[in-house]
């Protein structure tokens, strides 16, 4: 009976036993698909960031959060554009928000160190517009890094991924570009004046925004450059010299306007005031015919008094000639040379509003023919010509 019973068990076991496996190995991996397919989504959603997206440490709680306000879609070469960020906070422990900039290829903010704004009348909505320039076609703008801090103590951070903006340039065959891209472009005024027997000096007063007078340069003339330059991005105000034939009625060039998406061109007249340039070779006095007379005279005073010393043996002769022959030396000794700093800047007349036509890049010598209320008047020597100007005392380099 014993033996019936073993037997009977025995292979109730083998009957069952594989089905037991089934169940066992169904449940197993029924778990591991489950496993695979959580995983799979959490890399597909990973994979999923895009231009514009967040990134940030899984294991924090989401405080802050970055996006883009405005942004352009597509900028020119040499332009200057703004990219408005908004940061959302949700936390209150912290006190200092820091930027960083990473990965950007070509391409730098021009107010890296810009502080973060509160949007209008909300308490955790910030706002920031940093300024870039385009340079070059091969650019990426940076990530976007922003951090929160308590106590120096790094509590948050996210990093804001790039938009996709498009480039091109414009007016690459326009024979009167002046390189200027911006919204709005105004001329304020404009003075002429003769500059030589056959030049004039022409300066030019300009403001704009969202431009890029750095890069201002009218085509068909060689003598030009920039004398002043007020840089208050997104406004700048500019004052321009050129000079220009004696003969030339206007000034014409053109700038790329960003709003109406097309080129407009800029007519400036030239009107030459009454009052000539210091600076006019005609008024270089080593050149003038009453200097050249006035030591002549003075030379054959001196010479006459020597005469009648020699003569009447008188010594007041003697001392007439001497006086003469003195002031003789004086006038015909050449003018002292000095060295003016780098960066001076010539001025048509000695006055604080006289008009500013030229500026001296490089530590220059120059010829100094007297002083005057502050100023020391000056002739320098541009190829073959020699000209006069005004400069302040406190750009001469003394020894």
């Amino acid at each position: 009976m014993k033996k019936i019973v073993v037997l009977v068990f025995v292979l109730f076991s083998v009957v069952f036993s594989n089905d037991f496996v089934k169940e066992e190995s169904s449940v197993f991996n029924g778990t591991n698909d489950r496993n695979i397919n959580t995983i799979n989504r959490f890399t597909q959603e990973e994979g999923s960031i895009t231009e514009g997206a967040q990134t940030a440490p899984l294991v924090v709680s989401k405080n802050l959060y970055l996006s883009y306000k405005n942004y352009p879609k597509h900028i020119y070469k040499n332009q200057r554009f703004e990219v408005d960020v908004k940061a959302l906070i949700t936390r209150n422990n912290y006190d200092r928000i820091e930027t960083h900039f990473i990965d950007g290829v070509n391409m730098l903010p021009l107010n890296a160190q810009s502080q973060w704004q509160l949007e209008g009348n909300t308490k955790n909505v910030y706002e920031n517009k940093y300024y870039f320039k385009a340079y070059d076609s091969n650019f990426l703008l940076p990530t976007i890094e922003v951090k929160l801090f308590d106590n120096n103590v790094l509590v948050e951070s996210r990093k804001l991924l790039p938009p996709k903006i498009t480039f091109s340039e414009v007016a690459k065959a326009d024979t009167i570009f002046s390189n200027v891209i911006a919204k709005e472009l105004t001329i304020l005024n404009t003075k002429a004046k003769q500059y030589t027997n056959k030049q004039a000096l022409a300066i030019i007063d300009l403001e704009a925004t969202f431009s890029n007078f750095e890069d201002f340069y009218i085509k068909g003339f060689e003598e030009q450059g920039v004398t002043l330059i007020e840089d208050n991005y997104p406004n700048q105000h500019m004052i321009y010299y050129v000079v220009i034939p004696i003969h030339q009625k206007t000034i014409a060039f053109n700038y790329y306007n960003t709003d109406l998406k097309r080129l407009e061109k800029i007519t400036i007249p030239i009107k030459f005031e009454e009052e000539l340039v210091s600076t006019q070779t005609d008024l270089n006095p080593n050149n003038s015919s009453f200097e050249f007379y006035k030591k002549v005279a003075i030379g054959a005073i001196a010479v006459i008094f020597l005469i009648l010393f020699v003569w009447k043996r008188s010594y007041i002769y003697l001392v007439l000639f001497l006086v003469f022959a003195i002031a003789f030396m004086l006038f015909a000794m050449p003018n002292k040379s000095i060295k003016l700093k780098e960066n001076s800047v010539i001025y048509i007349l000695p006055t604080k509003n006289s008009t500013i036509f030229q500026k001296m890049s490089n530590q220059v010598s120059v010829e100094e023919m007297k002083r005057k209320n502050g100023f020391v008047k000056i002739m320098f020597k541009r190829g073959e010509d020699k000209f006069i100007g005004w400069v302040k005392e406190d750009d001469v380099i003394k020894n």
